[in-house]
């Protein structure tokens, strides 16, 4: 059986690690990304994703070498996303140490980007963020994608966008709420469910973490494949042994590693 991951989400501003409250409010310093990220690699965790929120060719710069930094550090993969819009951002974030990149903005708008990116680093290196919001539209609530940082609605459905990108070429979707993101009241379990069900790639849960039971609701009523999570991990609210405890005490399949196995606890 496929084992469910944890993934913490570094946000990245000129290099720095910060936290926000429903996409870009309350800014709030988050620590040294590079230090993070080995606590995280010595505690267990399985991924990480890496987003520069605010790219510019000079941030560029300094994001490239917190990747090489990070590459050097830890052994753990990680995807790193945020202002990607050529084939040629891509490859100098592989090249920097990436193991994935992460599309967004650039998919809606070039979604001949999600294939040439597929066609020469593989689909397993090929994510594609979706960040929906709850509107009401001809009567109806949907989940409307939305890009530029959540700013730009965009027109489309949640669920047949994903379908669409997986049709591309993308062989993992990080699908983020924007609702529920920051606020730690849990994930959107019926966005993240219909999702899941509407295609064969793995679904990464994003959005509204605050507890190790918002983690087993995603990986088991929202049949996620990952659950990601920023704040309750960068503050130590929930220390990845114990969230992994908790879920394999109760079924999830999870790696396990001396740290996080519930009999070192």
């Amino acid at each position: 059986m496929l084992k469910k991951r944890l993934i913490p989400k570094f946000l990245l501003r000129d290099g720095r690690l910060v936290k926000y409250v429903r996409f870009f409010e309350n800014e709030r310093a988050a620590g040294n990304p590079v230090t993070t990220a080995k606590v995280y690699n010595d505690y267990g965790v399985d991924e990480l994703i890496v987003l520069d929120i605010v790219p510019s060719a000079a941030s560029r710069g300094r994001v490239v070498d917190v990747i090489e930094r990070m590459s050097e550090e830890i052994f753990m993969p990680f995807t790193v996303g945020g202002g990607i819009r050529t084939l040629e951002d891509a490859t100098r974030l592989i090249q920097a140490g990436a193991e994935k990149v992460s599309i967004n903005s650039a998919a809606v708008k070039t979604p001949e980007l999600i294939s040439a990116v597929a066609r020469k680093f593989g689909s397993c290196a090929t994510v594609v963020n979706i960040d929906p919001r709850r509107v009401h539209r001809d009567g109806r609530e949907v989940w409307e994608v939305h890009v530029n940082g959540g700013r730009v609605p965009t027109g489309l459905e949640a669920v047949a966008w994903a379908r669409q990108v997986e049709q591309l070429g993308a062989g993992e979707i990080v699908l983020t709420s924007m609702d529920a993101d920051g606020t730690k009241a849990g994930y959107d379990l019926p966005m993240t469910r219909a999702v899941s069900d509407a295609v064969r790639v793995p679904v990464v849960a994003s959005g509204g973490a605050g507890a190790p039971a918002h983690r087993y609701q995603a990986l088991t009523e929202g049949g996620a494949d990952a659950a990601l999570a920023a704040s309750i991990f960068h503050y130590n609210e929930y220390g990845i042994p114990a969230t992994k405890a908790y879920l394999a005490g109760r079924g999830v399949p999870v790696r396990l590693t001396a740290a996080a196995d519930p009999a070192a606890n």
